[in-house]
């Protein structure tokens, strides 16, 4: 399979992309390296390689879900950019 200048020339007329014939000509000989490059890996024997969604081994990596103390009002409330009574104080969005 390979990519013709009409194949870039649609895909930039779906992407509403403006390109010079050089452009087209540049990205033509790009997409047709890429495919290349794929077809030389499809050569590979993958028959003994077990699919994956990842490629480390991950297992769980959050934290037990303990409960613990929290901080204090007053540490928290030193982030607020406005406060009041204890609660943070937002802009109206209803009016």
């Amino acid at each position: 399979m390979s990519i013709s200048i009409q194949d870039v020339e649609h895909v930039a007329k779906l992407a509403r992309l403006e390109l010079r014939q050089e452009e087209k000509e540049t990205f033509t000989e790009q997409l047709n390296a890429i495919l290349k490059y794929m077809d030389k890996l499809n050569e590979l024997d993958t028959s003994n390689v077990q699919p994956t969604s990842h490629v480390l081994p991950l297992v769980n990596v959050m934290r037990e879900d303990e409960p613990r103390e929290s901080l204090p009002i007053e540490k928290v409330m030193l982030n607020a950019p406005d406060e009041e009574d204890g609660q943070f104080r937002v802009p109206a969005v209803i009016e």
